[in-house]
């Protein structure tokens, strides 16, 4: 694989999914006893909106660009674009990074990039950050080793390229696999919605898997008229997800869908599994 998510930084996909990052880490603060946080396809960390790759594609053009500070949004909202805009001019922070900023000193985070160019970067991204590590591995096959964490709280970020054409499965696997090692952790899968069916079947094998308490978040913000084929739909299947989160994102999602939104076709959706 050759995917590089320096072409879809800070995209509506991002923003989605970072913003919901963002809500379960600050969940976690709010008890002293130390997390982790494992992030299983961590990228390089940070990314250049004004680079090659971004000016390809100008994604972030329909995500991050177009939100704007709402004093009636949610604490996660928020922080999230604080420490977006913190990255700095045509900066985009990758999950790990945000992810590392919100750590507390007793707090740590695991980042596993595959790629090793990537990899490199990331470690740099990641070298301010004392508790941050960041692992050159294959993130499906060094998860299980890491759970359950010593510290038996934390979340796991699932976030593969779906490039294979057996990714849906085998991030269900992934999944059933860590849920049965670490059963009262917090994972966060991401997935593309290029089709309604292997989104439906995603969830159908998580919830085959046993695994109960699981909230489908989904948000599509749109055709284009000038790239009806690109990506416009996005979903999260957050496990165990804390007090409150789901009426947390629900009012996200209408923030969302009124900022992204291309046009009247743009929606969002919440429910349990």
């Amino acid at each position: 694989m050759n995917y590089r998510h320096a072409y879809h930084a800070g995209n509506f996909a991002d923003v989605l999914k970072h913003i919901a990052l963002v809500a379960l880490l600050l969940h976690l603060r709010k008890k002293d006893a130390p997390f982790a946080v494992i992030d299983t396809h961590a990228g390089r960390g940070v990314y250049d909106l004004a680079g090659n790759e971004a000016g390809k594609t100008g994604e972030a053009a329909d995500g991050i660009a177009k939100l704007d500070a709402d004093e009636q949004a949610s604490a996660a909202y928020s922080a999230y674009l604080d420490l977006a805009r913190k990255a700095g001019s045509n900066l985009y922070p990758g999950s790990p990074l945000i992810a590392a900023q919100l750590l507390r000193p007793q707090d740590r985070l695991v980042a596993i990039e595959k790629h090793e160019e990537e990899c490199a970067a990331l470690q740099s991204a990641l070298k301010p950050f004392a508790k941050a590590r960041a692992i050159c591995a294959d993130g499906y096959e060094r998860l299980n080793a890491l759970l359950p964490p010593p510290e038996r709280r934390g979340a796991v970020l699932i976030d593969p390229p779906y490039e294979a054409a057996d990714e849906f499965a085998r991030t269900a696997q992934a999944l059933a696999s860590a849920y049965r090692r670490f059963a009262t952790g917090i994972y966060l899968l991401w997935y593309p919605v290029k089709s309604a069916a292997d989104a439906d079947a995603l969830c159908g094998e998580v919830k085959a898997a046993g695994i109960t308490k699981a909230l489908r978040i989904e948000l599509d913000i749109g055709t284009s008229g000038e790239r009806p084929d690109a990506l416009h739909a996005t979903g999260l299947l957050v496990i165990n997800p804390p007090y409150q989160f789901d009426t947390e994102m629900d009012a996200v999602l209408n923030l969302l869908v009124a900022q992204l939104g291309r046009n009247a076709s743009a929606r969002a959706r919440l429910d349990w599994l």
